[in-house]
């Protein structure tokens, strides 16, 4: 730690003298997109107005050093113009333009007289405030202190002894107050990026509990369905001795060990339906909606102002996909509710031998909406990949959005990765 420290003020102030330059950040945001679109709208007309005034103040430093100094014409226009242009280069090579400004406090003393309060030009002196404005606002600690104390050279070799102290705390209080602002923004900078990863962060999250949460659903769902036919099995293989007489007795313990192996299948998935549902939601007791239910929720839709149509005939078909194909249109209708108000609607349901397939769209809104989360995509997603099936989402070439689905009519498990069948 002691050697750190002189090390990092040598390789400052190598910096300072011969190093590289401190431009603006690629990409920096404007102050404000109202200054920014004044800006774009006004800089072919700033930039030329203000190299102009660079200009006559030059001028004008110039004939300041002829009358008030008695300086010759060209050497006063050169010292003149050479204490101004270093203004042209504060904002995108602040250590170089300190750097010539520094030279030009040893040169721009000529023929000053000693009674003097400031043995500059009033232009050079304006110019070099705002040159070490610049500077403190883009360089780090180390290089501003060095350009700070570099600079006193001059004030306390030219400076009477009267108004040396004055002016030196004048050009500090320059280099601390823009180093202040420096560091704030950096703190803000730095604010802003931890803000913006904890935003990622909490979407990440949302997205992740969203995904269990529809998991968990679909989980609970397919218990009601699944326990329907267990129980089935278990009536049918108890009611199977008196149903079919004259079976033989290893016949009956055989079906008698099928009815108890499904009771007690049923029994485990209460157990595990327990887990999944919370403690403070109540328990479902209606009927889980099937394929038939789809032209109902789309008649529900058409009477809340929905422009809607159903193509197709929806056959009337229960369990697993017909309830996958429900939620699926349901969550659909919803999300075009919501993200294409007054948007007319179309779903299409199609049964063949092999496969269901589900289908709705919907035309582009009349006003733009905000983007929605994709929590319900993910959620469709998850119940056409749990039974084997397909699914795929996005925009249209017309600017609408559509949702289609393909479940296979014998639903197969899909096992995820990384789990062992």
């Amino acid at each position: 730690m002691n050697e750190s420290l002189p090390q990092g003020s040598l390789r400052d102030l190598r910096r300072v003298l011969i190093g590289k330059d401190f431009p603006p950040t690629p990409g920096r945001r404007p102050l404000s997109p109202r200054l920014d679109r004044w800006w774009q709208r006004w800089r072919s007309l700033v930039v030329p107005l203000a190299l102009l005034a660079v200009l006559g103040l030059g001028v004008a430093a110039t004939q300041y050093l002829i009358g008030a100094r008695h300086i010759q014409g060209q050497v006063a226009g050169l010292l003149g113009f050479a204490s101004t242009l270093p203004i042209l280069l504060a904002y995108h090579r602040p250590l170089w333009a300190w750097r010539l400004s520094f030279v030009m406090l040893f040169f721009g003393t000529m023929q000053a007289p000693s009674t003097d309060a400031w043995p500059w030009n009033p232009v050079q002196i304006v110019f070099f405030l705002i040159v070490l404005f610049a500077l403190a606002l883009r360089a780090n600690s180390g290089v501003v202190a060095w350009a700070g104390l570099l600079t006193l050279a001059p004030v306390f070799f030219y400076v009477n002894a009267a108004n040396a102290w004055g002016v030196s705390i004048l050009f500090l209080l320059v280099l601390i107050v823009g180093d202040q602002i420096r560091r704030q923004r950096e703190r803000a900078r730095a604010l802003t990026a931890q803000l913006a990863d904890q935003e990622e962060q909490s979407e990440l999250e949302k997205a992740r509990r969203a995904v269990l949460e529809e998991r968990t659903r679909i989980a609970r769902e397919m218990h009601d369905v699944v326990a329907h036919h267990m129980s089935m099995i278990a009536v049918q293989a108890e009611t199977a001795p008196f149903r079919l007489p004259g079976m033989d007795d290893p016949v009956r313990q055989e079906f008698g060990s099928i009815a108890g192996s499904a009771r007690a299948a049923m029994t485990d998935m209460r157990r595990l339906l327990g887990v999944l549902r919370s403690e403070a939601a109540p328990a479902l007791t209606a009927p889980q909606p099937g394929l038939a239910d789809i032209t109902e929720l789309v008649e529900t839709a058409r009477r809340a102002g929905v422009p809607i149509t159903l193509h197709g005939s929806v056959p009337d078909e229960e369990g697993p996909v017909a309830l996958a194909a429900y939620r699926i249109v349901q969550e659909a209708l919803a999300n075009a509710a919501r993200h294409a108000p007054g948007a007319a609607v179309r779903v299409a349901v199609t049964r063949d031998a092999d496969a269901v397939a589900v289908r709705v769209e919907n035309d582009p809104p009349a006003t733009p909406t905000e983007p929605g989360d994709g929590h319900g995509i993910a959620g469709m997603h998850e119940r056409a990949t749990l039974l084997g099936g397909t699914f795929d989402a996005g925009p249209t070439v017309f600017g609408g959005f559509a949702v289609a689905a393909t479940l296979p009519a014998a639903a197969r498990e899909v096992i995820p990765e990384g789990q062992d069948a």
